[in-house]
């Protein structure tokens, strides 16, 4: 051990340089600027979803961006219109609905970004969107389905998975009467994507654990976010394999 002017450190740490953080610099690092984004791209998109006239009644859907961007299996499987699976995770159906997921998506983004780094949750959001749209195909592809609630459900099966790490009892800290009480309500009401949910939690848990098994411990940052990507992947594979291919209606929805 070498006697430094900080105590004493081993003989090759005593030569490095200690690095300084300042209490900006911290809260820099710390503030959850993706999802400040999430949240602001999510509602320019209802705002654009609401001046083309989308809305949702009892006799279909109406509006260009929810016609056009909601997620649905003949529009994949007989259109290839593929990019739904990404962009129905940006839309929804009306102001209850964006307002609930992003008081979700605030709350549980604020908690997940700062702890994994915006890279990481970053990765963890996408992939669990995708795993989203391949659930929502793989239990009702022929319902129109939008919304974010598929990759705020990852999150939260991340969120679980590095507060299990790190020593945080999921029920005391919420995090498990959270999940109960979301399962209720995709069980109980008839317009909730139950395949959406069961799919993106499943898909934020593998995500999670690989950026705590490879990216924190293990130092693999690499690694992890191959494993995001394959998670992504693989979803958008299943997805394009369960859409099935019957009943376009002109406007290209099955309603």
């Amino acid at each position: 051990m070498t006697p430094t002017p900080v105590g004493m450190r081993c003989p090759q740490c005593s030569r490095e340089r200690t690095k300084v953080k300042t209490a900006r610099s911290i809260s820099r690092s710390t503030e959850p600027v993706l999802t400040y984004t999430l949240i602001a791209v999510n509602v320019l998109a209802y705002l654009a979803e609401t001046s083309s006239g989308g809305a949702v009644t009892s006799t279909g859907v109406s509006g260009t961006l929810l016609i056009k961007g909601g997620l649905i299996g003949p529009a994949i499987s007989i259109s290839h219109q593929y990019y739904r699976l990404l962009t129905s995770g940006f839309l929804h159906l009306d102001f209850e609905h964006i307002f609930f997921n992003m008081i979700f998506l605030f709350f549980v983004g604020r908690m997940l970004e700062p702890a994994i780094g915006r890279l990481n949750f970053a990765a963890v959001y996408f992939a669990s969107l995708l795993a989203g749209s391949f659930g929502a195909l793989l239990f009702s592809p022929g319902i129109l389905t939008v919304g974010a609630s598929g990759a705020e459900f990852g999150l939260l099966g991340a969120l679980m998975v590095v507060a299990h790490d790190r020593r945080i009892p999921i029920w005391s800290s919420g995090l498990g009467i959270t999940l109960v009480i979301n399962i209720v309500f995709s069980l109980t009401f008839p317009d909730i994507s139950l395949g959406g949910h069961v799919g993106g939690f499943f898909g934020g848990l593998i995500c999670g654990y690989l950026v705590v098994e490879l990216g924190e411990r293990r130092q693999l940052r690499g690694a992890a976010l191959a494993g995001c990507a394959l998670v992504a992947v693989i979803s958008v594979a299943g997805a394009i394999a369960v859409a099935g291919g019957t009943g376009l209606t002109p406007n290209g929805l099955t309603l």
